[in-house]
């Protein structure tokens, strides 16, 4: 048994290895790529804060590695504190509207 949870556990690595090489990524990839959780990577999309694709057809989001990866290393701010700001910038500009 202790054989099959190593060569689960490798084949899980390499599973993990290969999404990494993939251009176009989807959100649970992004989570393994990043190590962001799920609700930080869905706040930073609804405040539109992440580069991601622009298809209104496609309900599922998506994000290219290469901008992903510029984007990460132009070091964003990350923190709760400033999502939640921007979270309440966009809840007063609808608001107004």
């Amino acid at each position: 048994m202790t054989e099959e949870k190593k060569v689960v556990g490798l084949l899980t690595e390499i599973k993990t290895l290969l999404s990494q090489n993939k251009r176009v990524m989807n959100v649970d990839d992004l989570v393994a790529y990043t190590g962001l959780s799920k609700s930080k990577i869905y706040k930073l999309t609804s405040l539109r804060l992440i580069p991601m694709g622009e298809n209104v057809h496609v309900r599922q989001k998506f994000f290219d590695k290469e901008a992903i990866d510029a984007w990460l290393l132009g070091k964003p701010d990350l923190s709760d504190e400033f999502l939640e700001q921007k979270f309440n910038e966009q809840l007063l500009k609808r608001k107004r509207v």
